[in-house]
């Protein structure tokens, strides 16, 4: 039944706003009234699903959010961790977050990456942290579309342009390719920050009659609805929303980073937020909401860079580069004098209250009057039907190619393939180094950033593999969070925490909120088992054109710690005659591996079931090996399974490897993507200890292969020159790119 204040006219607005019908019969009874249009425009985008996560939220809450080193887990702009002392026995916290910017990177790939990083460095400094490295996961649909190569070319631009310019490191990441991306990319960005203790910053503005001051770049027209458009599905006519994609000006962040730090090291400031997604209207709700207090604003106060704005592209414009800030009283003009020599804004617009709502004033009129209530904790909340996904057959090794194929020419197709070939035509790009505090970027199991002035270093890393969480969310979800736990072990690091970004279709499908219910579920069974816990993250949904969904995408970010960086495992330095260890049982799954599908051309099977016991056991083994100084050469296993690793060392230290299995294997033993396995390469007097030590801790382990020569060899019949395998490795995504 509609509302008997409805008119059809004001119907069609609202579902214009995206808001459904029901959802606009829930802000009349709400209100008693109609909304004006700048009413209207600020309630869809705080009902949206970007801003609301209307559709997840009642799952996120089945994720572990505290542990011990958790300081501020999810509902502040990033999550906070507890990374003990630094320089000066001063407490220090790692502040971290993943964010998405999907939809607006395939409408403008290049504004759309560089914005991207923008937003992400802002949810990071806003909380007192100087950003100290960036990292991505980027997905692109198959090679031979014709909108991917420029694509591709015009986000790595993108990310390249900002972060390079805005001088914070961009250290790794990932990047896949499959036709599931054709009309959806996703653009993922993580950011890690390192903050004092006792100079952590939130966002909640309590309290009455503190001055609002807006910081930053003056306000234009461009991202308008930038998150409405983020919470819908594209149709053929993408490109129509081309202006709701903000352009970012990395020069001027870089400024906005040294202004807010600076004014944090003085006590002037009560809350602080920057103007990411629904812009003012986000940050400057959130910060009254969450601090119990009201908020009005002047519209005509607020510095614009276009002549003739309304009060409604004020609220609803996602330009770069703003902030917004709750000041002690009589600091105004402490903050406008540090902002000005850094040839930026610092504008009172308003003040805190006691009146729980959003007021906004213009030319001598109130223009808006909402209740915070409705705009933030009334929002809706959904408990959308899903349909389990279901279970995959499992994958007969008798249908896959004969025990004695040979294995050197998989494994050069398997490394020239787009997921596994070289990625350095893309992070060559990168500025990794700005800083100097670099150990180990791209190319590496994890990248490391030393913590400046100390021998501690944090060590970083995103995963996830979608073809695992197509054919089984649930074990696909654990299985990105266990991949980055050894990722981190792997480099020597104590993992301590994860942020997510979780990249889906559209939920008011049952079958992609099933996807959404049993990824969740994943993360959580794998976080609680590991003591790994979830502080920040984000929700991108509504990934798909024309009814077509991207492959489910939950990207994990991780941090961990390292207490001396001169004792961390890489994969540079293998000598001759080394002994390259195995550590975690082989079974040979093929299931959604790689294997089956570049070389056989067949995407099924259940994924490789992940033993999150063993997954902590095996990592506690290695990692204490690399922590004893015992272990320098570490890679564990993923991709392409044990074959693949073992290319990736030998192309790392430009040494051959021949390996003596001790049965005659099968095409699993080599390609098979088993989890909770290393790689562990050791000099030859050290193998006895090793395994025994292994063994005593209940771990499989056995030698096979030996490092020397300038060859893989699987058999003497059976090899592949270095020389050769690098070519097919490097060339492929420069050949790609050049046309």
């Amino acid at each position: 039944m509609t509302h008997p204040h409805l008119a059809p006219a004001d119907l069609l607005l609202a579902l214009e706003f995206g808001l459904s019908q029901a959802e606009w019969e829930r802000v009349l009874t709400s209100l008693g009234r109609i909304p004006n249009v700048t009413e209207l425009g600020i309630i869809s985008v705080m009902w949206s699903e970007h801003c609301s996560y209307k559709s997840s939220r009642v799952h996120l809450a089945k994720l572990p959010t505290k542990g011990a080193h958790v300081i501020h887990g999810p509902g502040e702009n990033a999550g906070v961790i507890d990374i003990g002392a630094g320089p000066d026995d001063v407490p220090l916290a790692c502040i971290f977050k993943m964010e998405s910017h999907n939809h607006p990177s395939f409408i403008e790939p290049y504004q759309g990456a560089a914005t991207g990083v923008g937003g992400i460095l802002r949810d990071v400094f806003t909380m007192g942290a100087r950003p100290i490295a960036l990292m991505n996961a980027l997905r692109f649909g198959d090679p031979s579309h014709p909108k991917t190569r420029r694509l591709l070319k015009g986000v790595i631009s993108g990310i390249a342009g900002y972060g390079n310019c805005v001088g914070v490191p961009t250290v790794g990441g990932e990047t896949n390719f499959h036709a599931g991306y054709d009309g959806n990319i996703l653009v993922n960005v993580l950011c890690v920050g390192v903050a004092r203790q006792d100079r952590i910053f939130l966002s909640a503005a309590r309290g009455a009659g503190d001055p609002v001051v807006y910081v930053g770049a003056k306000t234009g027209r461009d991202g308008i609805h930038g998150a409405t458009m983020a919470s819908a599905e594209f149709s053929d006519d993408a490109q129509a929303s081309r202006p709701t994609v903000q352009v970012g000006d990395p020069f001027l962040e870089k400024l906005l980073i040294e202004a807010c730090l600076e004014l944090m090291a003085t006590d002037a400031i009560l809350a602080i937020q920057d103007m990411g997604a629904a812009g003012l209207t986000s940050s400057s709700v959130e910060m009254a909401a969450k601090g119990g207090s009201g908020i009005v604003l002047d519209m005509d106060a607020i510095p614009a860079r276009e002549a003739g704005m309304s009060p409604y592209e004020f609220m609803l414009s996602e330009s770069q580069e703003r902030m917004l800030l709750v000041l002690k009283p009589g600091r105004e003009s402490q903050a406008q004098a540090i902002f000005s020599k850094w040839g930026l804004d610092a504008v009172v617009i308003g003040r805190t209250n006691d009146s729980g709502r959003l007021q906004l004033d213009w030319r001598g009129a109130r223009v808006c009057d909402l209740p915070l209530a409705l705009l933030a904790d009334e929002a809706p909340k959904y408990e959308r039907p899903f349909i389990r996904p279901p279970i995959q057959p499992k994958i007969s090794p008798q249908s896959c190619a004969p025990a004695d194929a040979a294995i050197a020419p998989i494994l050069s197709r398997l490394m020239a393939c787009p997921d596994m070939a070289s990625k350095r035509w893309i992070w060559e790009q990168y500025d990794r180094h700005v800083g100097t505090n670099t150990i180990a970027d791209s190319g590496s199991n994890a990248a490391i950033i030393r913590i400046g002035g100390s021998v501690r270093a944090l060590a970083m890393v995103c995963d996830v593999t979608p073809r695992y969480v197509a054919a089984d969310p649930f074990e696909g979800a654990k299985q990105a969070v266990a991949e980055t736990y050894r990722n981190l072990c792997a480099v020597g690091a104590r993992p301590l925490a994860i942020t997510d970004n979780l990249n889906f279709g559209n939920p008011q499908r049952p079958e992609i909120m099933g996807q959404i219910v049993a990824a969740i579920e994943g993360i959580a069974a794998a976080c609680t088992a590991l003591d790994y816990p979830v502080v920040s993250g984000n929700v991108s949904l509504y990934n798909e054109t024309n009814g077509a969904a991207i492959p489910p995408t939950p990207a994990i970010g991780a941090v961990g710690l390292i207490d001396d960086f001169a004792r961390r495992a890489g994969l540079i330095g293998l000598q001759a005659g080394w002994r390259i260890l195995l550590i975690g049982a082989a079974q040979g799954w093929l299931g959604a591996s790689l294997y089956l599908r570049e070389i056989e051309g067949r995407e099924e099977g259940p994924p490789p079931p992940v033993d999150l016991e063993m997954e902590r056991s095996t990592g506690a083994f290695v990692r204490g090996l690399i922590e004893a100084g015992q272990v320098r050469i570490c890679h564990d296993l993923s991709d392409g399974g044990l074959a693949c690793a073992i290319a990736e060392l030998a192309l790392a230290s430009d040494i051959g490897i021949a390996l003596f299995p001790r049965s005659a294997p099968s095409i699993g033993w080599f390609f098979g993507e088993d989890q909770a396995r290393y790689l562990i390469a050791i000099a030859p007097e050290q193998e006895g200890e090793i395994s025994e030590a292994a063994l005593a801790a209940g771990l499989h382990i056995e030698a096979i292969a030996i490092a020397g020569g300038c060859e893989i060899a699987f058999s003497a019949e059976d090899a592949i020159d270095l020389a050769q395998l690098r070519r097919a490795h490097e060339d492929w995504l420069p050949n790609y790119m050049a046309g």
